[in-house]
């Protein structure tokens, strides 16, 4: 079968540093190839090769071919860095949707390129397409960001699709249905090149894996065979390493809590549509030393209830009290201790940070803004908790650039943890991340928890996983807290029928992507 794509010992070396060397891969017609590894082992460097992207002076050898018939779609990680902020979602898929409708006569392109855009929108898994492509980006949650993404490549006719993490950020049902519209990608004739850290999503589709570490391909092979008997050590470690995390007991009630939200409704607004309620919270509260896990589909409101507890969206009703005093609306009218009482680590902690200036730095300002502390004292406290979460000292010197998305989120963290907060929120922080650093991460928050009793947490997240770190779960369902509880009665004995559905969903795609008798 000839191939629609092809990358030859390909070599990235960036400031002498090698980023991906020797590299081999062979995209086929109507077949997944997956690329599998820690964050930072050069998966979306080798990726990007595909479309002739490079990092800035990077020095390049090896071939790469593409087929000349049909351009390389890409649907990036995080995908708000591809979407123009200023432009409402229809003007970004009208872009493309209306250069395919040129040879009809001009009274019908108008309604033609609309069709394409919402019939691509609708292959892309977002419901409700209408609403949405009147919407700006900042108006989506990250994984409908994603999936806008993903039906500008769709609009594009692509041979080649290069997905890295599509299933980033997404609840289990989404998850499934990604898995749905990427084999019928495939099954369409479309090479599609998966860059992922999700092994149940890649034992699902992939018909070919390459396993990276430290920009080299250390295995590689049908899945089938990789996850039943792994030959290289780093393999078996990803594998080993989904094992779920530990949960908490529920803590006993301590009286007055931290943080107390009432009543609260949220709303985006849309434009000539007027205000849409995004968000509706009767009651929810996170008491001091607590984890708080808030679980849902993308697009539910759990990212919009996070940004209205931080300050970061004030467009909403009801009353949000910390310590029993009404929080201000908005970050603008928060005291310095109100700041930093209440932390935000985002999503996306790339576009979080300054690209020019270091991050030892970014870090050591939160001290400096937020405390008071002076310059040489912030500093030290930086690099003491970088490198207690991980990261090695020499690279806390380095530009944002210059690290993982799992050294970044490890950064994020600690930026935040700088301004010694009442309540960590941490929205999505593990998404797209591979299982081992994954791990990392949730080991380090459990160990945040035990060590610091004055801070509490808020997990947003989509993982079902990553919720049994919680003591309590709470649940959103179209913009709706449909149940909350302690976090093994909600992941045991679940009430609502959409929480229902969430467990057996995510008790359905293990099943389906455990080889027998594996675990």
């Amino acid at each position: 079968m000839a191939c629609v794509a092809e990358i030859r010992d390909l070599r990235v070396e960036i400031d002498g540093r090698v980023i991906v060397d020797g590299v081999q891969l062979r995209a086929l017609p109507g077949k997944v190839t997956a690329l599998v590894g820690a964050s930072g082992s050069g998966k979306t460097t080798t990726g990007l090769a595909l479309l002739g992207a490079y990092p800035s002076g990077a020095r390049v050898t090896g071939d790469v071919r593409v087929a000349a018939d049909g351009p390389v779609g890409y649907v990036p990680q995080h995908p708000a860095s591809v979407l123009n902020p200023a432009r409402r979602v229809s003007a970004l898929l009208n872009d493309i949707a209306r250069t395919q409708v040129r040879d009809l006569p001009r009274n019908q392109r108008r309604a033609a390129a609309r069709e394409r855009m919402l019939r691509a929108l609708s292959d892309a898994q977002l419901p409700d397409a209408e609403a949405l492509l009147s919407r700006y980006p900042h108006q989506l949650s990250g994984g409908q960001q994603q999936r806008v993404v993903l039906a500008q490549a769709l609009l594009l006719g692509a041979r080649v699709i290069v997905a890295d993490e599509p299933t980033t950020g997404q609840d289990a049902l989404t998850r499934s249905r990604i898995v749905d519209q990427l084999a019928a990608l495939a099954a369409r004739g479309i090479a599609v090149v998966l860059l992922s850290h999700d092994l149940d999503v890649v034992h699902a589709l992939a018909d070919e894996v390459l396993v990276m570490r430290a920009g080299r391909v250390v295995e590689s092979g049908p899945v089938q065979r990789l996850w039943r008997a792994p030959r290289h050590e780093w393999t078996r470690q990803l594998l080993d390493a989904r094992s779920s995390p530990t949960g908490h007991e529920p803590l006993p009630d301590t009286g007055q809590a931290v943080l107390h939200v009432r009543h609260l409704t949220a709303r985006h607004r849309d434009g000539a549509i007027g205000a849409t309620v995004v968000l509706r919270t009767p009651e929810l509260a996170l008491h001091p030393g607590e984890s708080l896990a808030v679980v849902g589909r993308s697009g539910t409101g759990k990212t919009t209830l996070a940004r209205c507890l931080a300050g970061l969206h004030r467009d909403h009703d009801g009353q949000v009290h910390l310590d029993g005093t009404p929080l201000p609306r908005s970050v603008r009218h928060r005291s310095r201790a109100e700041l930093a009482a209440v932390q935000y680590v985002f999503q996306d902690a790339r576009a979080a940070f300054d690209e020019h200036r270091p991050v030892l730095d970014q870090v050591a300002r939160t001290a400096v803004r937020l405390r008071g502390t002076d310059h040489l004292s912030a500093a030290q406290e930086a690099l003491t908790t970088l490198i207690s979460l991980g990261l090695r000292p020499e690279t806390t010197h380095r530009l944002p650039s210059e690290l993982s998305g799992g050294e970044l989120q490890r950064a994020a963290l600690a930026r935040a943890l700088l301004a010694r907060p009442r309540v960590l929120i941490c929205d999505e922080i593990t998404s797209g991340l591979d299982t081992v650093t994954r791990r990392g991460i949730l080991d380090a928050l459990t160990d945040l928890l035990r060590d610091r009793s004055d801070m509490s947490l808020m997990l947003i997240t989509h993982d079902l996983e990553t919720a049994r770190l919680a003591h309590r779960i709470a649940v959103l369902d179209a913009g709706e807290l449909v149940e909350q509880g302690p976090a093994h009665r909600i992941l045991t004995e679940p009430r609502h029928p959409f929480t229902v559905s969430l467990m057996e969903t995510t008790a359905r795609l293990e099943a389906e992507t455990a080889p027998p008798g594996a675990w």
